[in-house]
């Protein structure tokens, strides 16, 4: 399976959404060319805005842009984004519901050798508490390209969350993102794997896997975790009687929690959950770490099974 950065993705149809609308501005800080921002500075200088090692002042400079009816897209690490303005993001974006689309790279665990100071493990459940805030988790550089564009075109503050290293190209040419619903990658009847982010390739790992056990998982990309699909996740539980969520984000607040909060209001199921537990996580690679912290084929297949036993009980 071919693999690709998202955030070199990014860097290119964020040109091509500044050649295609004069709205479309960028603010960032010293980190511009990780977030490969850089190939839009240098077409569009004068829409352009390097303030620095300055997240706070980020955000309230885009809040300002977007007052002016500018198209703000703001990025830098996730951890650095989520971690040093929220209170910015909150008061100065979200509260005033502008259209500020941060675009962050760098999430998760699979940031790896930088170190636990570099992970942003709770972003999702950080901008996932803003009621007016839409929060995409792409699978692959084709939803990247996609969600950025839907970012773009819908009125609203936006958060994307991009990985560092590139990943598996999971969705073929012909898929289609929309906002707040769940995309089926693959049918089944015995129970549902719903995923996000990098998982999504796993998780259709998994269901091959278990396919050859005889057991069909469906196969969700829960992409859109505000708006979230709640039709989609209590139509899996009544058709497939199980759920496993995976996604590589802390337990609380993430993916899981969403699809089961849904559940244990409207239709009580058996729910298995994927994800990274209390706790912070050390150095290393990223496929060392997805092993350590149990994110890998074989711990979506081993919940596929503790799922389905819990719904023959």
């Amino acid at each position: 399976m071919a693999k690709a950065a998202m955030r070199d993705r990014y860097g290119e149809v964020l040109v091509k959404l500044g050649e295609e609308n004069p709205n479309v501005v960028f603010v960032g800080g010293d980190l511009n060319k990780s977030v490969m921002s850089v190939a839009f500075g240098k077409k569009f200088p004068e829409r352009f805005f390097d303030l620095g090692a300055a997240e706070a002042n980020m955000m309230n400079v885009a809040a300002g842009l977007a007052a002016s009816g500018k198209i703000p897209f703001v990025s830098t690490f996730a951890v650095f984004a989520t971690g040093n303005a929220f209170e910015q993001i909150r008061v100065g974006i979200a509260q005033s519901n502008l259209n500020v689309k941060i675009v962050v790279t760098h999430a998760g665990i699979v940031t790896g050798e930088d170190g636990i100071s570099a992970q942003s493990i709770e972003d999702i459940a950080l901008m996932c508490s803003f009621p007016t805030f839409n929060v995409v988790v792409p699978a692959d550089v084709i939803e990247t390209e996609q969600a950025v564009r839907a970012a773009a075109n819908t009125q609203g503050p936006f958060y994307i969350r991009l990985v560092r290293p590139a990943t598996k190209i999971v969705l073929p040419q012909s898929y289609q993102f929309r906002l707040g619903k769940a995309a089926t990658l693959r049918e089944g009847k015995d129970l549902t794997i719903i995923a996000c982010g990098v998982m999504v390739a796993a998780a259709l790992e998994a269901a091959e896997a278990l396919a050859k056990a005889g057991i069909q998982a469906r196969v969700l990309n829960m992409a859109s975790l505000r708006p979230f699909d709640e039709a989609a996740v209590l139509a899996a539980a009544k058709e497939t009687g199980a759920i496993v969520t995976a996604e590589e984000h802390l337990k609380h607040g993430g993916l899981g929690a969403a699809a089961a909060r849904a559940l244990a209001e409207k239709a009580p199921t058996p729910v298995e959950m994927v994800a990274l537990p209390d706790g912070y996580c050390e150095s290393g690679t990223p496929d060392e770490l997805l092993v350590k912290y149990h994110l890998t084929p074989g711990d979506i297949e081993a919940a596929a099974k503790r799922a389905i036993g819990r719904k023959r009980s």
